[in-house]
C-alpha cells in the first residue's frame, strides 16, 4: 500500500467481489486514470482475485456481508460484520478525502457508500442489469446519480427515475481491443469456434451439458468444432475426456486470462446472461445462446438475456429447458445457418455501448466538478 495523499482530484470506487461487479469499475478507473484522477478501491475479501491488477493507487478491504437468510441470528450477524465494515470505511474515508464515492452493487458497497453519505462525500450507483439489484435499490434514495447499462431499468421509477443517467456497462481495455477483430463468418471448410463459460455459478452445468450434446451430433459436425470451455478445476479432467472421445478439439481450463479475445475469435458463444457477459458480447459482437441463472431473487439474467434475444443478437434457453439433445440439435442447425449467425453477430454488436467508460467517467467529473462548485 502505498503513502495515501488526500486529493481532490481523486475518487474511490466500491464494489461487490465478484466480476460482474468489479469489471465495470476496473473499466472506469482504466478511463479515470487516463484523465489524471486518482482511483482507491474499496472492496470485500473476494477482490483478492482482481485487487492484484486493479489499476487502483490502493484496494482496500473491508468486512461484509450478504442478507441470505431472515433468521434472527443470520441478520444479527449480518449487520455486525456490515457496522464493522461501516466503521472501517468511515476511518478510511477520513484518510483518503475522496471527491467523489461511486458504487457498482452488491452488499459490499454498503460500507463504503453510508461512510461516504456520514461524512458528506457526494455519491453515485453504477447498476449492471436490467433491474435494479437489492444493494442498489437500499441506497438509490441516499445518491445524488445511477448510472444505468441499459435504457429501461425495472424499478427505477418514481423519484428515482429523475437521478437516473444512462451510459452503458463499462467494459475493460481488452475487450475494446478484443472488438477491433471482425466476425469470421463460418464457411463450409473453416473450423467452427464455439466458447463456453458460466463463471462460478454455471460452469457445472456447461460441463454437465455441453460434453454429451456434442457427442451425439454428426461427425462432420463434430470435426469441424474447437472448443474453448470454462470449467471448474474438479471438472476440467472429465470434460476433456469427454471432448477425447467424441473426437472434439478442446482447450478446458478453470480460467482464460484474455477470455475476451477467445470471444472474438469465436463463431457463437454459450454463456450465462450476467452483466458483464452481455456487455462485452455486445461491443464484441459475437452471437450467442444464453442461459440465465435460474432462482435468482430478481431474475437480473432473464431480463439481461431477454433485452438481448429481443434485439436479435441471441437465443435465450431456461436452464430446465436446456437438455443436450435440445442443445445438439439447436448447435447443428446454427452452425449449418451461417447467414442467420452473421445477422445475429450485427445485432448484438448494434447493441453494444464501447463508449459507456468515457459517458460514466464525464459523470463522475460531472459530480466532482458540481462538489467543487
Amino acid at each position: 500500500m502505498t503513502d495515501i495523499k488526500p486529493s481532490s482530484q481523486s475518487i474511490l470506487l466500491a464494489a461487490g467481489g465478484t466480476g460482474g461487479h468489479l469489471f465495470p469499475a476496473f473499466a472506469l478507473a482504466q478511463e479515470l486514470g487516463r484523465r489524471g484522477i486518482t482511483v482507491d478501491l474499496m472492496t470485500d475479501m473476494r477482490g483478492d482475485r482482481y485487487g492484484g491488477n486493479f489499476p487502483a493507487r490502493n484496494v482496500y478491504q473491508v468486512p461484509a456481508a450478504t442478507i441470505a437468510s431472515r433468521n434472527p441470528f443470520a441478520v444479527a450477524k449480518t449487520g455486525l460484520t456490515l457496522s464493522r465494515g461501516i466503521a472501517a470505511a468511515y476511518k478510511l474515508l477520513g484518510e483518503i478525502k475522496p471527491a467523489v464515492v461511486i458504487g457498482f452493487g452488491g452488499y459490499p458497497t454498503f460500507p463504503p457508500m453510508l461512510a461516504a453519505r456520514a461524512r458528506g462525500i457526494p455519491t453515485a450507483l453504477h447498476e449492471q442489469n436490467a433491474v435494479l439489484g437489492r444493494a442498489n435499490t437500499m441506497l438509490a434514495k441516499r445518491v445524488a446519480a445511477i448510472a444505468t447499462s441499459f435504457q429501461n431499468v425495472k424499478s427505477l421509477d418514481g423519484p428515482l427515475a429523475a437521478k437516473v443517467r444512462f451510459t452503458g456497462n463499462p467494459v475493460r481495455d481488452i475487450v475494446i481491443e478484443a472488438a477491433k477483430q471482425p466476425y469470421a463468418a463460418p464457411t463450409a471448410t473453416s473450423p467452427f469456434s464455439l466458447v463456453v463459460f458460466g463463471g462460478s455459478q454455471g460452469a457445472r452445468f456447461f460441463s454437465d451439458c455441453v460434453p454429451p450434446a456434442l457427442a451425439s451430433m454428426a461427425t462432420e459436425l463434430r470435426q469441424k468444432l474447437f472448443v474453448v470451455q470454462q470449467a471448474r478445476a474438479e471438472d476440467v479432467a472429465r470434460v476433456e475426456a469427454a471432448y477425447r472421445a467424441a473426437g472434439v478439439r478442446a482447450n478446458v481450463s478453470p480460467f482464460f486470462a484474455n477470455l475476451p479475445a477467445e470471444i472474438a475469435k469465436s463463431q457463437l458463444v454459450i454463456g450465462r446472461a450476467g452483466a458483464s457477459t452481455i456487455a462485452e458480447l455486445t461491443v464484441i459482437g459475437r452471437p450467442s445462446i444464453l442461459v440465465p441463472l435460474p432462482h435468482a431473487l430478481d431474475n437480473d439474467q432473464l431480463l439481461n438475456a431477454t433485452r438481448l434475444a429481443d434485439a436479435g443478437g441471441a437465443i435465450c434457453i431456461a436452464q430446465s429447458e436446456l437438455t443436450p439433445a435440445r442443445l445438439a440439435k439447436d448447435l447443428a442447425t446454427l452452425m449449418q445457418s451461417p447467414s442467420d449467425l452473421v445477422g445475429a453477430a450485427a445485432a448484438a454488436k448494434s447493441q453494444g455501448r464501447p463508449d459507456a467508460v468515457a459517458r460514466l467517467a464525464s459523470l463522475v467529473e460531472e459530480l466532482m466538478q458540481r462538489r467543487t462548485a
